[in-house]
């Protein structure tokens, strides 16, 4: 099959790869209909993990099952489905209370599992022509037979419940004001979560025109942070206080205000000086124990100077982690069925598998209007 497969640093190839096999009785093998790429791939390709050459990129990932293992008991071929970018077992501990990002069974020693990132298990991504799932019948979420949706419902394997995520570790709740770092997808939709969740003002920060733009359509209050200090822009509208919740939807690559250089710890404590006391902050923001890119030693090895003496004076808590994408994607799935949610306004491209490179090019320079990225396998779309 065809496999988007990375070769170094900014480089990505679409190659011929071995098709997967069934290799368990509850596995089955999806043919990927839409597949996007995520920020997160963006850390790979640039070299800042410890991603080594061959690695099959693509944790979002939807489609129709082609084979079903013999063990399978709720899923049949031809079904439509999207599976978490987590990998679970369902029945270890953490999987048992729901915390299924931290799964203690698919990746032995380490709490967690994904399709096509580094250090995440040994399951190959999904962009690609198809995709072993195992443990089906827990990993994957039927969705409505057809096409209706398509966009939509692929965000449901990451993004979408990531932004969701990020509100949900900060407590965000009705009338509140929340500030949202960073416009990228997953900031959109952590901002478009905190109106869902009845939010009455969310802030997004970034620095990106194209993202600004994206956070003032759906309704948040854009802030670019290279014309002067976020935090206070912020205070500035909300009397001097700050907001009740923020969520770091950036993680270790944060620019400094000028954006000339990175400053891996600058959003969390940009966060502490946002968020009022006794304020929540969720941080779905990827934070790594290794980044071989990072701008001095301690960044190297996930060790940042943060604020805590601030945020203990200011009694305020922080939520950290992966997403847990079950707890979340059946009603997000639903909410989208109902027509009231459509996250897919943060698609910028849809394109051929064979269009990978160009994309992931665009995709990490932020050029071209490219905010988010679904690839279709076996279609030769237009941009």
């Amino acid at each position: 099959m065809k496999a988007v497969v990375y070769e170094e640093p900014f480089s990505v190839t679409v190659k011929e790869v071995q098709d997967p096999q069934i290799q368990h009785p509850n596995d089955v093998l999806v043919r990927v209909t839409s597949t996007a790429i995520c920020g997160s791939d963006l850390h790979m390709y640039e070299g800042r993990t410890a991603a080594q050459a061959g690695i099959v990129f693509g944790h979002e990932n939807l489609g129709i099952i082609e084979e079903v293992g013999d063990g399978v008991t709720s899923l049949s071929q031809g079904d439509r489905v999207v599976m978490p970018f987590n990998v679970a077992c369902g029945f270890c501990k953490n999987c048992l209370v729901g915390k299924t990002g931290f799964c203690l069974t698919v990746n032995p020693g380490f709490a967690g599992g994904a399709y096509g990132y580094v250090a995440m298990g040994p399951f190959i991504g999904g962009q690609a022509e198809r995709l072993r799932v195992p443990y089906a019948d827990f990993n994957c979420l039927k969705l409505p037979p057809g096409e209706e949706f398509e966009t939509d419902f692929v965000l449901l394997a990451d993004i979408f419940p990531t932004g969701y995520h990020g509100c949900e570790l900060a407590q965000v709740s009705p009338g509140e004001s929340v500030a949202v770092y960073g416009a990228g997808p997953v900031g959109l939709m952590a901002a478009y979560s905190a109106l869902l969740r009845g939010a009455a003002k969310v802030f997004s920060v970034d620095r990106v025109p194209e993202r600004l733009a994206k956070a003032e359509e759906m309704g948040a209050i854009p802030i670019d942070f290279t014309q002067g200090d976020p935090a206070e822009q912020i205070k500035e509208q909300t009397g001097g206080e700050g907001t009740d919740k923020g969520v770091d939807a950036v993680g270790y690559q944060a620019q400094s205000h000028d954006a000339s250089h990175e400053e891996p710890a600058i959003v969390l404590n940009e966060l502490v000086e946002t968020v009022r006391p006794t304020g929540m902050l969720g941080v779905p923001g990827l934070y790594v124990p290794s980044d071989p890119g990072g701008p001095d030693e301690h960044a190297k090895h996930g060790q940042l100077l943060v604020s805590i003496g601030r945020m203990f004076e200011k009694g305020q808590q922080m939520g950290t982690g992966q997403c847990n994408v079950k707890r979340y994607n059946r009603q997000l799935r639903d909410m989208i069925i109902a027509g009231r949610a459509k996250p897919s306004f943060v698609v910028s491209h849809e394109l051929p598998l064979d269009q990978a490179p160009q994309a992931y090019e665009k995709f990490d320079k932020r050029i071209e209007g490219y905010t988010k990225v679904v690839l279709h396998p076996g279609h030769a779309l237009a941009a």
